[in-house]
């Protein structure tokens, strides 16, 4: 039942939570130099930001969100989702961003090579694992004019993304078998006995790759400020998104059913480790409700929201 013509394009969004969204803001648009181009609610529970930076037109692939929710801190642990690749133009970027994050006080390893690339591991204020990618193949992507980092060297989008599991097989079938993603290489994880599996979905390069690091042994994480809620992949068309929904079915996998989130349409279901996975369409993209020119300056709700627009306000604080 395996159609290899239906599979995800590559990595469409990554959501994870703050529990400081002042902080947040600072940090992905004042360190980082991302826009902030969607500055919303969390449709299920409106008390909440959901905040997206992404690249200078809110392109798919390119946004890294957050919940602004009171938690506490992530306990770290397996089965979760652990890394958050964000691709820069090359290696001169990595080794760039390395003086950048001197200078600004922000918990960095040195660069170095790995999985054949250059990287540099580092973490936000709240220890939201994240990583450099060196991805010169990938072109110079779409900038932000006012953006504190020079166009050369700007955040191009995700990927890969790294997820870390204790039992290996069924996600792998699921990964395989269920969403048609090739597991291309193998590698063993530096300073451990876990391993390291990629895999590729749609085109080539980081920005579709997932990582699935195997860790038997290890405890389970704990959700929480700090960590990453659902990873999303990418779907070109309704008609493929419709397409997924009835393959989950098939196969009978539990999932959310179709959820319209006005941005974008969802897919959620999760794998038998527990992490949430998303399948989301490109479109129709954050300009549906907003001028490109002016992305992220105001509150944003979606049409099903904007008759409780007054309550909403009222329960948000300032980012700035």
């Amino acid at each position: 039942m395996k159609t290899n013509s239906l599979e995800p394009t590559g990595i469409h969004h990554l959501t994870a939570i703050t529990a400081k969204a002042s902080l947040n803001h600072a940090f992905y648009t004042r360190i980082l130099g991302m826009r902030l181009v969607k500055k919303t609610v969390n449709q299920d529970d409106v008390s909440a930001y959901h905040l997206f930076y992404a690249d200078g037109k809110g392109t798919p692939g390119t946004d890294l969100t957050f919940f602004d929710w009171p938690a506490a801190p992530e306990r770290r642990g397996t089965d979760s989702i652990v890394r958050t690749g964000l691709r820069v133009p090359g290696e001169d970027s990595i080794h760039w961003w390395g003086s950048r994050f001197r200078e600004q006080g922000v918990s960095a390893s040195e660069p170095e090579t790995r999985d054949g690339r250059w990287c540099l591991d580092f973490e936000d204020p709240e220890g939201q694992r994240l990583c450099l990618v060196a991805d010169p193949d990938s072109g110079v992507g779409h900038p932000w004019e006012n953006s504190p980092v020079p166009p050369e060297h700007q955040i191009l989008g995700l990927g890969p993304v790294t997820i870390s599991i204790r039992d290996f097989a069924p996600t792998d079938l699921i990964l395989t078998n269920l969403l048609n993603m090739r597991r291309v290489r193998e590698w063993p994880a530096s300073g451990s006995r876990a391993e390291m599996h990629v895999y590729a979905m749609g085109g080539d390069g980081p920005s579709a790759e997932l990582q699935v690091l195997v860790e038997p042994a290890a405890d389970p994480a704990r959700q929480g400020a700090g960590g990453v809620h659902h990873v999303a992949f990418r779907v070109p068309t309704f008609d493929q998104y419709e397409a997924w929904n009835r393959r989950l079915h098939d196969y009978r996998i539990p999932s959310s059913g179709p959820v319209d989130r006005f941005y974008f349409r969802s897919l959620y279901f999760r794998d038998r480790s527990g992490i949430l996975f998303e399948l989301a369409t490109d479109e129709p993209g954050f300009s549906v409700d907003e001028p490109e020119e002016s992305l992220g300056e105001n509150l944003a709700l979606p049409p099903f929201l904007e008759s409780r627009r007054k309550e909403i306000e009222a329960n948000l604080k300032p980012l700035s």
